[in-house]
């Protein structure tokens, strides 16, 4: 996607704003690690207080872009999972912002320098894509869900330019269906529709391919004019009311499609 170069408003735009959202960011770091010093003794996997901190930097980052962030339909209370087209990185804001849940992410995430550690600190689940740590990966899930955790997961697998909804991939809803979930787990399919300022390119939030986050994050934070995104939530499902992952993984992403605006709907 080619863009046009920022100019010196740009810029300046991008500074203040970078500036803004760093010391939100740090504010929060802060104050959720002396939480977790309060909580893990207390609570155990159990987060009852830091993750209004994370809600409250996420809708934030909103405030300061100048961004309209809106959600229709009703937040699951069930125990269970949640799952969404995959556009950018700012999915991890857009998400957060509405609803207190954790990610599932490939493990080596954990590893990259600061990004690694301030998922850890939200409590991101990491998962290595390996067969043969499929039981420890569903006591994981077990222990998580148990706790009362909603797990966010991507089955798309991988981010888009946003016009588009990719086939799910059913590999992590496997866990899902053990013995010892599926009966009380249920699915919250989640359509995330972001819409490009006005005159630009309509896939301008859409991170994706071998676009590098530097230069987008900063086409972000320099846009004279900002979009929207709107979460819809759709009613959630039962696990056990479907046969297997396959089954499950296709309706849930007809329904995540259907969500998108019509000229939307392509695979």
């Amino acid at each position: 996607m080619t863009l046009p170069p920022i100019g010196a408003a740009g810029w300046l735009r991008a500074g203040l704003r970078g500036v803004a959202i760093g010391v939100i960011l740090l504010a929060g770091v802060l104050a959720t690690l002396i939480l977790r010093v309060i909580e893990v003794p207390l609570y155990g996997q159990r987060r009852p207080f830091s993750p209004y901190l994370t809600q409250w930097v996420a809708r934030s980052w909103f405030v300061v872009l100048g961004m309209r962030h809106a959600a229709q339909g009703q937040r699951m209370d069930l125990p269970g999972a949640v799952v969404s087209n995959h556009v950018s990185w700012l999915d991890i804001f857009t998400l957060n912002a509405r609803k207190r849940i954790y990610f599932v992410s490939k493990a080596e995430v954990a590893g990259w320098p600061v990004i690694g550690f301030l998922a850890s600190l939200v409590g991101t689940v990491f998962i290595a894509r390996d067969p043969k740590q499929a039981k420890a990966q569903t006591e994981l899930f077990e222990r998580r869900l148990t706790a009362g955790h909603k797990l966010l997961f991507f089955p798309e697998g991988t981010s888009t330019d946003g016009l588009r909804v990719l086939r799910f991939k059913p590999t992590l809803f496997q866990s899902l269906f053990s013995p010892e979930l599926r009966d009380r787990l249920h699915v919250q399919p989640v359509t995330v529709v972001y819409r490009a300022p006005a005159g630009t390119d309509p896939r301008f939030y859409g991170w994706w391919g071998e676009m590098d986050f530097g230069p987008h994050l900063l086409r972000v934070l320099a846009a004279p004019r900002q979009g929207s995104v709107t979460v819809i939530y759709h009613d959630p499902v039962k696990v056990a009311d479907f046969a297997d992952r396959k089954v499950l993984a296709a309706h849930l992403e007809q329904i995540v499609r259907a969500g998108m605006p019509p000229e939307r709907q392509l695979v």
